[in-house]
């Protein structure tokens, strides 16, 4: 007991370590942060007219359209940033010649990047927070029917699954050098069938079947009933199964990475990018 407590305070202060990096490097790119805020303010007053001049008799999957794109646009974009946090961290280790030192030392490498995708983490869910605000302060959204048992359950499946893929981006930049590829796949086909903008049901009747089958778009489902209609976790059942089978994602993803990392290191291609 005593080895597995020393083993938890250790992992909490490398993790706090990162943190307080990530703290120092956003204090000193200040401008970034506004320039970040300005762009969210510009794409929240453009849905806000969008839905406006559609009119209050649409309402995809019972919502009114503008909290539909409030919540669909600033959950989708919290979780395609996690996943591109994994990638990012490998890319960036590789091009300053750090990779080979990281990979080395006495914390294991996918905690190691597990760790260093804590900061972005929490930089993306600080910024899905400040979306949802700004569209609750500026444009009188309203999410008082949240539901935060529900809110908290899909969070943490969604995480999982984030986890998952990202873990997997990062293996194939380790093995092949590209993991951008599947990040770019991910990032410029999925907000369409997820129903980030639209609801599924627009969509033809075999990319539906995809869709539904596809984890990220039951959570974003699942996020707006939780947050927008305060779904409790026992009608959220469906979903929530479906997004535990996703998060199985996660032990294949580790088991990726830990197979691309001994490749890549068999063939003294680590530090290639």
């Amino acid at each position: 007991m005593a080895r597995w407590m020393q083993a938890v305070g250790l992992l909490a202060d490398k993790a706090w370590a990162v943190l307080v990096r990530e703290m120092i490097t956003a204090l000193r790119y200040r401008a970034g942060f506004v320039l970040a805020a300005l762009s969210h303010l510009g794409e929240l007053a453009a849905f806000f007219f969008l839905a406006r001049s559609i009119g209050p008799s649409y309402r995809p999957e019972g919502h009114e359209y503008f909290l539909f794109l409030l919540v669909g646009t600033g959950f989708y974009s919290f979780l395609l940033n996690g996943i591109s946090s994994f990638l990012t961290m490998i890319q960036e280790a590789q091009t300053t010649g750090t990779l080979e030192v990281l990979m080395t030392t006495s914390t294991s490498p996918t905690v190691l990047v597990l760790l260093s995708a804590i900061s972005s983490f929490l930089r993306s869910a600080a910024g899905m927070f400040l979306y949802l605000l700004g569209g609750v302060i500026l444009f009188g959204a309203s999410l008082s029917a949240a539901n935060p048992l529900s809110v908290l359950l899909v969070l943490c499946f969604s995480l999982l699954i984030v986890v998952g893929f990202g873990l997997f981006a990062a293996a194939v930049q380790l093995a092949i050098q590209r993991g951008s590829a599947i990040l770019w796949v991910i990032g410029t086909t999925t907000w369409m069938v997820t129903g980030t903008l639209f609801p599924v049901s627009a969509l033809p009747d075999p990319m539906q079947w995809w869709a539904r089958a596809f984890p990220l778009t039951q959570a974003l489902t699942a996020m707006r009933a939780a947050l927008l209609s305060g779904t409790t976790p026992a009608q959220l059942f469906p979903e929530l199964v479906h997004l535990a089978a996703g998060s199985l994602l996660l032990p294949l993803g580790w088991l990726a990475f830990a197979l691309a990392l001994r490749t890549a290191r068999r063939r003294g291609s680590l530090a290639y990018y």
